[in-house]
């Protein structure tokens, strides 16, 4: 009885964040939130911010001119593009797989993106946020 009941458990922790219709549930979003606005503070490089610095919340996580550079020369990204919605990938296991490496397509972002390596439940509740988020409009 108590080896049905562990496994059981184990059943339960993979289905992980989902409602019955398999939609991510409101603690996966509230998780993903915390770990993309307070843990990782994500809207740093990729919001908008007006002329006084404030980050602007009408474009919360849609793209943005970044505006810091190195003291020295080496490669770096001038823009950090919109990731709300997460319009740079096709399918979320592709994201979550980029969350948990910090490759896309085998290869790393361009700084100063740090490499993360997320667990897989975090790269998840990451992906539920950003793609309930309204993409940017072109």
């Amino acid at each position: 009885m108590k080896r049905l009941f562990c496994i059981g458990l184990l059943g339960l922790a993979a289905a992980g964040f989902r409602t019955a219709a398999g939609e991510p549930d409101a603690a996966m979003l509230k998780h993903g939130e915390y770990l993309v606005d307070a843990a990782c503070l994500c809207a740093d490089c990729h919001t908008f911010r007006d002329w006084k610095g404030t980050l602007d919340r009408a474009h919360w996580l849609q793209g943005a001119k970044l505006d810091f550079k190195p003291t020295r020369i080496t490669p770096w990204a001038d823009h950090a593009p919109g990731i709300a919605g997460l319009p740079g990938f096709a399918t979320d296991d592709a994201a979550v797989a980029f969350f948990e490496t910090g490759l896309k397509a085998g290869k790393k972002c361009s700084t100063p993106m740090p490499q993360y390596r997320f667990s897989h439940d975090d790269a998840r509740a990451i992906v539920a946020y950003l793609r309930s988020l309204p993409a940017a409009v072109k």
